[in-house]
């Protein structure tokens, strides 16, 4: 979507890092929704943001643990079809949740749970692989040259162009 010549242009790269952190924490709401907010009476910020809510003691917290990762594999389908290139990936995953971590720290301070570091690790190695292998394998694939069909359309089109001619 945003691939072109490989120059600096800061302006790109700010709006796919915009893009890819709004379709990340809109697909976290969608997770979070479906998962959580059936189990919640009332579903708020603090599942996005908190630290205490990723705990592994409490059926809640294995579902936001879980909209999380899920989060984290569909991020890697956007990076797939915003950067398009496998050498990026590990920069853009990271940048995703190095401001994750910033926004957490203002809106919690420093998370200091164990699971939440191990939970957003995680989810960072699994967007970093899966975009890095969809992005390889986008990259490999062969260029179709059609080349007897063009061949004989353009001698068809020479021909027709030598008949009118005459």
């Amino acid at each position: 979507m945003f691939y072109g010549a490989m120059v600096w242009d800061p302006w790109l790269i700010i709006s796919q890092i915009v893009c890819l952190q709004c379709l990340y924490y809109l697909t976290l709401g969608i997770f979070m929704s479906v998962l959580v907010g059936a189990r919640v009476s009332r579903l708020s910020l603090v599942y996005f943001f908190d630290f205490s809510t990723l705990t592994a003691s409490s059926v809640t917290g294995w579902l936001a643990i879980a909209a999380f990762l899920l989060s984290s594999i569909a991020g890697s389908g956007y990076i797939l079809y915003l950067i398009e290139r496998a050498k990026k990936c590990l920069d853009f995953s990271a940048t995703l949740f190095i401001i994750h971590l910033f926004i957490c720290i203002m809106y919690g301070g420093w998370p200091s749970s164990w699971t939440w570091w191990i939970v957003n690790l995680t989810s960072l190695a699994l967007m970093t692989f899966l975009s890095e292998r969809l992005c390889i394998r986008r990259e490999l694939r062969e260029i179709p040259i059609p080349r007897h069909r063009s061949s004989k359309l353009y001698c068809y089109n020479f021909l027709s162009i030598l008949n009118f001619l005459h």
